[in-house]
């Protein structure tokens, strides 16, 4: 009898709730140990789950779609080598050494039972590209459609496609850049759009913040004079050794300097104590389009200078934006940063935080300003590059004190910068 082992889903995960994305093997396929064979997606990640060792995928145990808690069997591997020919290649020599035999047609699922059987991801894609699914092979388990077979179908001359794997369908099938788009009609005209695993963990997430921790919001204004000056400066040096200078690496530093006199900034409410954490954890959101925001962790900012932080800040947002962040990337974090100027809006109240954090920043648009300031004396009028920056806290961990002496040091350490530092 041939051995087997389990494909079994990592105990550790980031995020509520994980969900097969692909499998990366069909069943008979044979794998080596260490080989990618199944990918899952959290709220956070798309992470893949290589073979424990070398074998055949012998058997499925959650599909595309299927929710897997920690320690779950995804699928089994068996090790013995006789197993290494493919079902299907097996099931075609037998009817061709007994000639005479009629070959059985494949069976042929009705429209309802197909949809059925449609993960999340086939289900999202057939609906964008108005699809029908029965003109589509499928060759998941029994026959099953999987987003493979989509795109397949949509880079086919049946499809109109050319023969061709486009661009655009390239872009729609890749990890956090789907366009999610249903064609059912809703009241008014509209369409209804399905919620994925990840949007449902954020609000999931987002929900219980509120629920939990009493939101307060204080709102201090930064003059970027000092450190826009300093990028003038650096920014080319800083290009030659491959990290690039934005605004956000000076955030993150001027952040983790304001711990050291606001420490409990950087803490987690528990319901008998406080746990004040001597690492600051910075994490960065990065947008994903219609998919959300993940939220990589710099890891030990306090200790980072500002070349270290502008390269790490660098490394995180690429990998986020190409999918290719690890499990350890957005674990950890202590506090986070929340760039929403990026996309316009001067104030946002109250960014919610991230649980279990007990304080997020909230960073608006940075755009040029006419302000008051003292000028030889007097007060005269200038124009200055200006933003809003918010600290959100949970009341139950910090006053407005200790909120607004965070703040005061933040803004205290943009305005101060020396522009000779490096």
């Amino acid at each position: 009898m041939a051995g087997t082992k389990n494909i079994v889903m990592p105990m550790e995960q980031e995020g509520s709730k994980s969900v097969v994305r692909a499998w990366l093997k069909n069943i008979g396929d044979a794998v080596k140990q260490d080989e990618p064979i199944v990918e899952l997606e959290t709220d956070k990640v798309a992470v893949e789950v290589p073979a424990p060792c070398d074998g055949v995928l012998g058997a499925i145990a959650l599909n595309e779609g299927d929710e897997a808690a920690p320690g779950a069997v995804l699928g089994v591997l068996t090790l013995n080598e006789a197993a290494t020919v493919k079902p299907k290649v097996q099931e075609q020599t037998s009817r061709s050494s007994a000639p005479g035999t009629p070959e059985r047609a494949p069976r042929v699922r009705s429209n309802e039972e197909r949809e059925v059987r449609l993960s999340p991801l086939v289900k999202r894609l057939v609906a964008e590209h108005c699809l029908d699914v029965t003109n589509i092979t499928g060759t998941g388990r029994d026959g099953r459609v999987t987003h493979k077979d989509v795109e397949a179908f949509l880079s086919s001359p049946a499809s109109g496609g050319g023969g061709e794997r486009s661009e655009t369908v390239e872009a729609q099938t890749r990890p956090h850049r789907l366009r999610l788009a249903d064609t059912s009609p809703v009241n008014g005209g509209g369409n209804k759009i399905p919620h994925d695993a990840m949007r449902k963990s954020i609000a999931a997430h987002m929900s219980r913040s509120v629920a939990v921790a009493p939101h307060v919001t204080a709102v201090f204004e930064a003059d970027f004079s000092a450190i826009a000056a300093h990028r003038a400066k650096h920014k080319d040096a800083y290009a030659k050794r491959g990290a690039a200078l934005t605004y956000s690496a000076y955030i993150v530093r001027a952040a983790a300097e304001a711990m050291n006199v606001s420490p409990n900034v950087n803490a987690r409410w528990h319901d008998d104590f406080l746990e004040v954490f001597a690492d600051v954890n910075i994490g960065m959101g990065v947008a994903l389009g219609e998919k959300g925001l993940i939220v990589p962790v710099i890891q030990r900012a306090q200790a980072l200078s500002l070349l270290e932080t502008a390269a790490k800040l660098g490394d995180l947002t690429e990998r986020a934006r190409a999918n290719k962040l690890k499990p350890a990337d957005v674990q950890g974090g202590t506090f986070t940063i929340s760039n929403h100027g990026v996309s316009g809006s001067l104030v946002a109240t109250p960014v919610i935080i991230n649980q279990p954090q007990s304080a997020i920043l909230g960073v608006g648009k940075l755009e040029k300003r006419v302000v008051a300031r003292e000028i030889g004396g007097a007060d005269a009028m200038v124009i200055k590059p200006m933003a809003y920056v918010s600290l959100t806290i949970d009341h139950r961990v910090l006053d407005g004190h200790q909120t607004n002496v965070w703040l005061t040091r933040f803004v205290e350490v943009l305005e101060t910068w020396p522009l000779e530092e490096t």
